[in-house]
């Protein structure tokens, strides 16, 4: 059934530009949805905004704005680095599992409360706010070097097309990377936006039952994904 569909996407890649965009976006929705890699991006960010405290909707989707934007930063320099040295695109071995490993133990561990991040609290407070926001980037940038072939792996239809067009239709084929890159973050943004949303209307604060429960759930997915990064080869 799930090859059945990425066949049908990447048929439509090749298609009408208004049906390739949007198959190129829908791709980077479901390269979010169906991959273990990708999907560790939700509870980090749900956990991460749900850090912050008491804060507006707006600043939920910039944070998870940010957040996604360090991850597809790291995938453009991993690719650009591991295809300039002939490598598989975005394979940066074993050490750099580990590096991410240990960072999403150290997340984990905040989130479960058992160790104490001050850079990824209170960033609605005054005079954290900037914080906030470069804690997001940094995370997302962190974040995005676990991602290696898992991403390349999704982006290949998008990449062989835009390689093929290079000669004649350059933008075109980076408009459909482009396409890809909104869909793959509209998941992200959507998550930290729509949990900022619901503690709002269930008027949970940062001492709520709900949040405090929310935040050990994914204290546990992200030290999950740690683990999962360890022994997945």
């Amino acid at each position: 059934m799930i090859m059945r569909l990425f066949e049908i996407l990447s048929n439509a890649l090749s298609g009408t530009p208004f049906i390739a965009f949007g198959a190129a976006f829908a791709w980077g929705i479901l390269s979010i949805l169906l991959s273990p890699c990708h999907l560790a991006s939700i509870p980090l960010i749900i956990g991460f905004i749900n850090d912050q405290g008491k804060i507006s909707t707006k600043r939920a989707f910039v944070l998870a704005l940010l957040f996604s934007l360090g991850i597809l930063i790291t995938i453009a320099i991993i690719g650009v680095i591991t295809a300039g040295m002939g490598r598989m695109l975005g394979d940066i071995g074993n050490l750099g599992n580990y590096f991410v490993a240990i960072i999403f133990f150290i997340v984990g561990l905040h989130l479960l409360g058992v160790l104490s991040l001050p850079f990824m609290e209170g960033a609605g407070q005054p005079g954290m706010k900037r914080k906030g926001l470069l804690a997001a980037f940094l995370l997302g940038l962190i974040f995005g070097i676990a991602l290696g072939p898992c991403t390349f792996a999704y982006m290949a239809p998008i990449l062989a097309i835009t390689f093929s067009l290079s000669s004649t239709k350059f933008l075109y084929g980076i408009l459909l990377l482009i396409a890809y890159g909104i869909g793959h973050c509209s998941v992200i943004v959507f998550a930290g936006t729509f949990t900022e949303m619901v503690e709002r209307y269930l008027k949970w604060n940062e001492n709520s039952k709900g949040t405090l429960i929310l935040k050990k759930i994914c204290g546990f997915l992200v030290i999950l994904a740690g683990l999962y990064l360890l022994f997945k080869r």
